[in-house]
């Protein structure tokens, strides 16, 4: 087997130093075109709020710009974060862009769940006074690093501001993932119903020509929904690298054939930063570390550090502790290396398909990345299975 399995790009839609979220939209959006000519298969965006960073917060807007902009790659979200849109608006947005541009979009599915994320904040501030469970340890398997799952820390009150906002209550029962996913599919299947059970018809996502996936980090609700639907799962090595061999085997071990796919399939994410040489591309991913740092102290992503910005910051042994699960599974090198290491990536997994992201401080170096990458990962001949 070859390492031609298709390869994809998630575009947080970064803000560059010293840049606007305009600048990041700009820059996305002739990102998606490079990629569009470096043969990739598909182009997705993600969902995030509150952060000064990152301009991707509207994904069906988004989506149908990104559209509009490139001719044959594929386009998508990943992910719409249920409950944060109802099923019946996010089968409605996705659906006016697959309209107009029929057999290119991906509708990509996430769960923004506060009671987890609460949860998730608790276990952090549990590990920093001690009092937390041992973690389980990091371990390679046939190749593939399996680190020690990384802790939330620090105030991470944006995250209830957050659900503040959207009118979520930490009180209140958290909605249930597969019925609002089922919701979806049969609006796209021309199966809606009124509550009061009398069919409807929702235009026009009735009949709309797009793929839906779930996304998903751990062997939980999403990869056992995915499964049960008969959906294709993302799982992501790139944000929970310590669950995503849990994550794939629950969402295969779960899979019932549906109409739309006969048979699991697989694809998992990974970051990734290509240079000519592996020098340049270490330079180039120094800023990486303090980036997540303040995502998980709770102070948001803040516009992308240089690398000058990068080598200034001083660091603690236990900031560098919390980051070390991201900084060790970000795939970092010349395109050779990184192509490699995508190769035992998806050999391990058993994936499908890869979906990389990259980041720089520089769009021009994010666009030399993804073009080094694609040709290499187009010619290389690796084995993968």
């Amino acid at each position: 087997m070859t390492a031609r399995i298709p390869l994809s790009i998630l575009d947080l839609s970064p803000v560059p130093a010293g840049g606007t979220a305009a600048d990041a939209l700009r820059n996305t959006l002739a990102h998606a075109q490079v990629a569009e000519r470096a043969g990739y298969a598909r182009y997705w965006v993600a969902e995030h709020h509150l952060n000064p960073g990152v301009a991707s917060a509207s994904t069906p807007v988004l989506v149908a710009l990104l559209a509009a902009a490139t001719s044959t790659i594929r386009v998508g979200s990943g992910a719409v974060q249920l409950p944060n849109t109802p099923p019946l608006l996010v089968a409605e947005q996705f659906g006016t862009v697959a309209a107009v541009h029929p057999g290119r979009v991906d509708l990509g599915l996430g769960r923004f769940d506060l009671h987890k994320i609460l949860a998730l904040i608790q276990e952090g501030r549990a590990a920093a006074r001690g009092d937390a469970p041992p973690a389980r340890p990091s371990r390679v398997v046939d190749g593939l690093l399996i680190p020690t799952p990384g802790r939330f820390a620090g105030d991470l009150s944006l995250f209830g501001a957050l659900g503040a906002l959207l009118g979520f209550d930490a009180a209140d029962p958290a909605p249930d993932y597969r019925t609002q996913v089922t919701d979806i599919l049969d609006h796209f299947a021309g199966r809606s119903r009124r509550p009061d059970g009398v069919p409807m018809t929702v235009q026009p996502a009735a009949g709309a020509d797009l793929d839906v996936w779930v996304l998903g980090s751990s062997a939980g609700e999403s990869a056992r929904v995915a499964g049960e639907l008969g959906l294709p799962f993302a799982a992501s090595y790139h944000t929970v690298p310590a669950t995503v061999l849990d994550a794939v085997a629950a969402y295969r071990a779960g899979f019932r054939p549906s109409a739309r796919l006969a048979r699991p399939h697989v694809m998992v994410s990974a970051d990734v930063v290509v240079a000519e040489t592996v020098e340049r591309a270490r330079e180039l991913a120094a800023p990486y570390a303090g980036w997540v740092l303040d995502i998980r102290a709770g102070r948001g992503a803040h516009p992308y550090p240089t690398p000058a910005q990068a080598r200034a910051r001083v660091w603690t042994d236990a900031e560098r502790a919390a980051v070390a699960d991201r900084v060790d599974t970000q795939f970092v090198g010349d395109a050779g290396t990184v192509v490699e290491r995508l190769a035992t990536l998806a050999r391990v997994t058993g994936a499908d398909e890869l979906l990389v992201t990259t980041i720089t401080g520089d769009p021009a170096d994010r666009v030399r990345s993804t073009e080094l990458l694609g040709h290499e990962w187009s010619t290389a001949v690796l084995p993968i299975g």
